[in-house]
């Protein structure tokens, strides 16, 4: 079924009872006689068989506000979820860190300030902001004069030590996605850098920035080469702590850029914070790593929690739901060792408030796809006490035109032959609040590919418009049969 849909930007008080026995196939509901509506929708197996996903389809629909299910289909089979990851991972940094939570980074001096001249050394302390950009890092740099600095007599030092440095979020992802960045501490232009290039005769001149709103300050942690070749398009390499790229030249055209991920994000920024620092008039050594402790002389605050998660359901960003993530996991238990080690706290945070099974999270975004939940758990942890009022409100808008036209607060999750979907939505005639989830996969098709075909998979667009379709198809048999 071809459907018209629309998102726009837009958090059960009672958890769902175990489900350990529960049926594999549809519950169906016992349908009073003038229930017309609800007779004429088709069943859900015939849905799903009509779809013809291959692998499993996994569902679970329940009162919203009481947790009574209402239909199942595999519900305890555990699936991956990819992006849906990232309303649990939401949900976990509110309740753990608070939805006024600011995320800071400071500069601090390690010695007194004489004459414009520090004794001492700057230190570039990272917390964990996610949305930090070279405007946040020359309102460092400004506050930093303000204080009357002019001169580092030490060094210049990035201390990403607050959170684990992960290299990338999934080992299994071609190593030029802007999605599968570096993950720290120390985070600038969510760990990715400008390439731009521009033809030059038989040339090509090539910068590589970290532009923002204000800025284009080039750096020097990255750098890139044109090569005389077709495929493979890029190639990475370190040389050093420089983040060393090759490009095709026959797949660069006239001119052009985008953005590719960093690896070294905590001198990555120190670079930046290098340039900001000298624009202002104050002279410092090239950034090394290392810890110091002294007064802090500027600080750059993150928006609140509930608008830094808000925006990173709306745009299913990575790194963010990472960080919210490895930050809640920290004010727990204290910083993990690893990605894995604080999705496994997060796994564990799930059992202890909703009393399901435990699922299994290898990181905070869904990424992996090899983390897994069931469509039971998932629900449970929707209708769990207080986490709609929570969560529902920074879910994305999804419109389905119908007739009649649904609305729906949820969150997507997609990757090659696996999409998931999971939310709340309330029945067009009574108003009955509902949550779901409904999660698709096709694993055996999805480890046969190979790194090169991950980008663009033969089929994998026809697949994911069918799962999505079957989403909806679902939602609005719901609405219908259980309003």
């Amino acid at each position: 079924m071809k459907r018209r849909f629309f998102m726009t930007a837009a958090l059960s008080t009672a958890a769902l009872p175990a489900c350990a026995n529960a049926p594999e196939t549809s519950a169906r509901p016992v349908l009073k006689p003038g229930d017309a509506l609800a007779r004429s929708a088709p069943a859900a197996e015939r849905l799903v068989q009509a779809a013809g996903l291959g692998g499993r389809v996994g569902f679970v629909v329940a009162d919203a506000r009481t947790g009574e299910v209402l239909e199942t289909l595999n519900p305890v089979r555990p699936l991956p979820p990819a992006s849906v990851a990232k309303a649990v991972t939401a949900l976990y940094a509110l309740e753990t860190l608070g939805p006024g939570f600011r995320f800071e980074t400071r500069l601090v001096a390690t010695g007194p300030i004489r004459g414009g001249r520090l004794d001492g050394d700057l230190v570039l302390v990272g917390g964990g902001d996610p949305a930090l950009d070279a405007d946040g890092l020359y309102n460092l740099a400004a506050q930093a004069k303000a204080k009357g600095l002019r001169e580092v007599g030490g060094r210049l030092l990035v201390d990403a030590s607050a959170l684990p440095a992960i290299e990338r979020i999934d080992r299994t992802q071609p190593e030029h996605v802007g999605y599968n960045p570096a993950v720290g501490a120390l985070n600038l232009n969510f760990n990715r850098v400008n390439f731009s290039w521009q033809r030059a005769g038989g040339d090509y001149a090539t910068t590589m920035d970290a532009r923002s709103a204000r800025f284009r300050p080039e750096v020097t942690t990255s750098e890139i080469a044109v090569a005389n070749r077709s495929l493979p398009v890029y190639t990475y390499g370190r040389r050093g702590e420089i983040d060393s790229w090759t490009v095709a030249r026959g797949q660069l055209g006239g001119t052009g850029s985008r953005w590719l991920p960093v690896r070294n994000p905590d001198l990555y920024a120190g670079d930046v914070l290098r340039t900001m620092l000298r624009s202002n008039g104050i002279v410092t050594p090239a950034p090394r790593r290392g810890r110091g402790q002294g007064t802090t002389i500027a600080v750059e605050r993150g928006a609140t929690l509930d608008r830094v998660a808000a925006s990173m359901l709306q745009y299913s960003t990575n790194l963010v739901a990472e960080l919210l993530g490895l930050t809640a996991t920290a004010r727990l238990t204290g910083p993990p060792r690893s990605l894995d080690a604080s999705a496994d706290v997060m796994s564990q945070w799930v059992v202890q408030r909703t009393g399901s099974r435990r699922p299994d999270f290898d990181d905070h975004s869904g990424l992996n796809g090899t983390t897994r939940i069931s469509a039971s758990d998932m629900v449970r942890l929707l209708t769990a006490p207080g986490a709609m009022g929570r969560l529902r409100p920074l879910l994305k808008e999804i419109t389905l035109e119908g007739p009649p036209r649904q609305s729906v607060q949820a969150k997507t999750g997609t990757l090659n032959f696996v999409s998931g979907l999971a939310g709340y939505f309330d029945a067009p005639t009574t108003g009955r609040s509902l949550a779901f989830a409904t999660f698709a996969a096709d694993t055996d098709r999805r480890a046969a590919l190979t790194v090169d075909q991950r980008d663009r998979p033969a089929g994998g667009r026809n697949w994911s418009r069918a799962a999505r379709s079957l989403q909806f198809d679902l939602i609005e048999r719901w609405a219908a049969v259980h309003a």
